[in-house]
């Protein structure tokens, strides 16, 4: 299940862990204008962690979802 908010500065994807347990904390994906940022409560650390991703990187991880095993660098055409 996730949800989807729209806020003043980010949209916010909330990704809920519905499968067997043990269950993982939630997962928030904020998506700002120059970045994207992925939070999840670490239980171990009794604290939330933040990944941040650059727009470059959000695009390379996407194309990587559907590519085989790999190195892959994305040139963009000069415009």
């Amino acid at each position: 299940m996730f949800t989807i908010e729209h806020d003043f500065d980010a949209t916010v994807i909330t990704l809920v862990d519905e499968g067997g347990t043990p269950l993982k904390e939630d997962v928030a994906i904020n998506a700002f204008e120059d970045c994207v940022t992925l939070e999840q409560f670490d239980t171990r650390r009794n604290e939330t962690v933040t990944i941040t991703l650059s727009m470059t990187q959000l695009r390379d991880l996407s194309a990587a979802l559907d590519l085989p095993e790999g190195v892959y660098r994305i040139v963009r055409p000069r415009e």
